[in-house]
């Protein structure tokens, strides 16, 4: 209890928790956009109740992996040697992680321009079981809370720390999912971008887990670039059916 009174007291603790939180929130965008485009596939009566699985699974992974603090920080010790270079389990988790993303961008991309003509004349927008659909975010929800975990472990070293800045970012994630999965089943072009974000996404963790590091400000730099012109593009086709209504 003395230590965190202590650590209470401590304004670089703060300074610490508030970083992190926001690196945190920033870590699970990426999360909380595959687990959107994978339930909104689900029938409209599941999506709500998968997407509060998919984001309980993400915080249970992310809080039984800070128990477990000094096992995780061993995950970056190599292992094995590939052509001269040396991987450990956590390049190995990214590495698949990274291509299990561009597999399933590549599909759900491949099945926007091509749909399967039984499903487009079934007429029913669910092509995805409940099971398959909690079991393809459970894997995405390892790879990113390995990642969230040891970036939070790069930053400060109490745990409490890192308790309270995971929970927050899942509390954010919880809240902005339902928005967010309408936002995208409302627009389709934002589908399409979505994907493009996971496969870039998932090219950084292959390149990361083979030892190429990509500095994340980079990476969410172009995606909020390309947010902003299709922000842009809504707003103007938004306009022009506006403008059709009224004449």
């Amino acid at each position: 209890m003395d230590s965190l009174v202590q650590l209470a007291a401590d304004p670089t603790a703060w300074a610490a928790l508030a970083t992190l939180v926001v690196m945190e929130v920033v870590l699970g965008i990426d999360n909380l956009i595959f687990i959107s485009i994978i339930t909104n596939k689900l029938p409209a009566e599941q999506q709500s109740r998968a997407r509060r699985i998919g984001i309980g699974l993400a915080l249970i992974l992310r809080l039984a992996l800070l128990g477990t603090v000094a096992y995780i920080v061993h995950l970056t010790q190599p292992v094995f040697e590939i052509f001269g270079k040396g991987l450990s389990w956590r390049d190995m988790i990214l590495i698949a992680g990274g291509l299990f993303l561009l597999w399933k961008a590549t599909k759900e991309i491949h099945h926007s321009l091509d749909p399967d003509p039984e499903e487009k004349a079934g007429g029913g927008g669910a092509s995805l079981g409940f099971a398959a659909a909690i079991g393809q975010i459970l894997i995405l929800d390892l790879v990113f809370s390995i990642d969230s975990i040891i970036t939070a472990v790069g930053m400060t070293e109490h745990v409490p720390i890192m308790v309270i800045a995971v929970v927050a970012a899942v509390t954010v994630m919880l809240l902005a999912a339902d928005p967010l999965s309408r936002f995208i089943a409302a627009n389709p072009t934002v589908v399409m971008l979505a994907l493009g974000f996971l496969i870039m996404i998932g090219m950084t963790l292959i390149a990361e887990g083979f030892g190429a590091h990509v500095p994340k400000g980079y990476i969410y730099t172009a995606m909020a670039f390309s947010a902003g012109v299709e922000v842009l593009n809504i707003l103007g086709r938004r306009a022009r059916q506006a403008k059709r209504k009224a004449a």
